[in-house]
């Protein structure tokens, strides 16, 4: 129970999300279709407070030079990805979040949505739809690489 909990809430964490999560219950030896569901819950957990208040705290993080690092480094994060997810909308939101590589994911993709001021159900719906794309390609990938070195290498 305790490594369900872990892979749950790693896979709302920034940055790691499914990425680190699905790997660590692989490792775990947790099912592999457990391990997706949990991690897909725990992905979109924070979807509906990024989509909500990212901008009324981005706006009040402005206001103070504190936060100017952290201020840049995101807004080059969204003005880097944005013109992707602008141009297609909903498929472009979707598939920018399914992919699982580094800057890709719920996170970054939900903060674009919340910034660009695209339709809240209609993000939902994209975050939820790329989470579970991406939790698929990634439980599917590692069960397969995970059983092929254990048939090559035997452990």
């Amino acid at each position: 129970m305790t490594h369900l909990i872990e892979v749950f809430i790693l896979s709302a964490v920034p940055l790691i999300e499914q990425r680190g999560a699905i790997p660590l219950g692989l490792y775990y030896n947790i099912n592999p279709i457990l391990v997706f569901f949990i991690s897909f819950l725990g992905s979109i957990l924070p979807v509906p407070f990024i989509l909500l208040l990212f901008n009324k705290i981005f706006d009040w993080m402005k206001k103070y030079k504190f936060f100017a690092k952290i201020n840049n480094y995101i807004q080059n994060k969204i003005n880097k990805n944005s013109a992707k997810i602008e141009k297609y909308e909903e498929i472009g939101l979707i598939t920018f979040i399914a992919i699982p590589l580094p800057t890709t994911g719920v996170w970054t993709g939900t903060v674009v949505a919340s910034f660009l001021k695209l339709n809240l159900k209609k993000s939902m719906f994209c975050a939820a739809a790329g989470a579970a794309i991406s939790a698929f390609i990634l439980t599917l990938g590692l069960t397969v690489f995970k059983g092929v070195f254990s048939a090559v290498f035997g452990s």
